[in-house]
């Protein structure tokens, strides 16, 4: 039974981010529901590992824009 109410109950969306350094080279990735704690991190659309210790790549990001537009079209439907 409780797997049939799992299968209803929405899930948190996890998103990805990314930590840049000074630099702007990627040290980390993290996937959460809600953006990381501390300075450095930026949302991505997607994790790559050869971006390790590499440039984020520009079109890599997700601008504030997006995601908001993201969560108003969540919250009307």
């Amino acid at each position: 039974m409780r797997f049939l109410v799992s299968l209803f109950t929405p899930r948190p969306r996890h998103r990805s981010f990314a930590l840049l350094d000074s630099k702007g080279h990627c040290q980390a990735f993290k996937q959460c529901s809600l953006q990381p704690m501390g300075d450095g991190w930026v949302e991505i659309e997607e994790i790559r590992l050869n971006w390790l210790h590499r440039p984020l790549p520009a079109g890599a990001r997700i601008s504030q824009h997006q995601s908001r537009s993201r969560v108003q079209h969540l919250l009307t439907t």
